[in-house]
């Protein structure tokens, strides 16, 4: 077994992607490309903004000889999809300079990445741009793509490539892996690049303080969820129709807790 840092945090998540071998073997086994870079750009920005609301792109590549832009996001929570659909359409937009032709000079594919749960319980979704006909054929006019990785739910039928990509991850958010387990050359690079004795004090400096902001998000969201569930209970008592032990059943509170909204 390998002692690793958790790919959870994205500084470790960001130290190992954007390796451009590994960066370019993810990219070509999730779209089935073969992309060709030099570079990773880490938390991208497009100057002046694209839209009202500003982005910055985790990891970001432009391959100019495959007229490609692959973006890869790294995520912890379900509020994605919306989300990093207006990161995608932002590649897009970036591209187009007059209303003379709308058609942007490169593809934009892009991966984000989910390391915690998700209601969907998905490990791969896809969304395809291309429009079909009323048979479900596709076009073959917009090649532009985007795809939602979920690692906790990688299973055998998961199919390759991308199971050994998602089990790689989601193996080292316990911060040990057995990488006798793995056979693709750039998921042992990521091993060995995420290796605990090979963190740096600023690297483990930035994971302590991932750690308290996802701590405090974690807090806040459960306040606000108790606050929603005192708020119904008041409103049930109000009504006088349920007993207190009733309204804690449908609320999730405890008995406690309504009986001092009554008092």
């Amino acid at each position: 077994m390998k002692q690793v840092a958790s790919l959870r945090y994205d500084v470790i998540f960001k130290k190992a992607f954007s390796q451009v071998d590994v960066f370019t073997a993810f990219a070509n086994d999730m779209f089935n490309i073969d992309l060709k870079i030099d570079k990773v750009e880490t938390e991208k920005v497009f100057d002046p903004p694209i839209g009202k609301v500003a982005t910055k792109f985790d990891l970001y590549a432009q391959d100019l000889h495959n007229r490609i832009i692959v973006d890869v996001q790294h995520e912890h929570y379900d509020d994605h999809y919306d989300r990093f659909l207006h990161y995608h359409c932002s590649a897009l937009l970036e591209q187009v300079n007059s209303s003379q032709n709308y058609r942007p000079g490169l593809k934009v594919f892009t991966v984000v990445v989910l390391t915690s749960a998700d209601k969907q319980q998905t490990e791969v979704s896809i969304t395809d741009f291309d429009p079909r006909d009323l048979n479900g054929k596709p076009l073959g006019k917009l090649p532009h793509k985007l795809i939602y990785l979920c690692p906790k739910y990688v299973t055998k039928k998961t199919p390759s490539p991308y199971r050994e990509w998602l089990q790689a991850i989601w193996d080292s958010l316990d911060e040990q892996v057995d990488e006798t387990r793995y056979t693709h050359p750039a998921i042992q690079k990521v091993f060995d690049t995420i290796e605990k004795d090979l963190v740096t004090p600023d690297e483990r400096a930035r994971m302590f303080e991932e750690y308290n902001q996802e701590t405090k998000k974690r807090e806040v969201f459960e306040e606000g969820k108790v606050e929603g569930r005192l708020e119904t209970a008041q409103n049930l008592l109000s009504m006088g129709t349920l007993t207190v032990t009733q309204i804690a059943k449908v609320t999730g509170l405890t008995i406690k807790q309504v009986k001092s909204l009554s008092t």
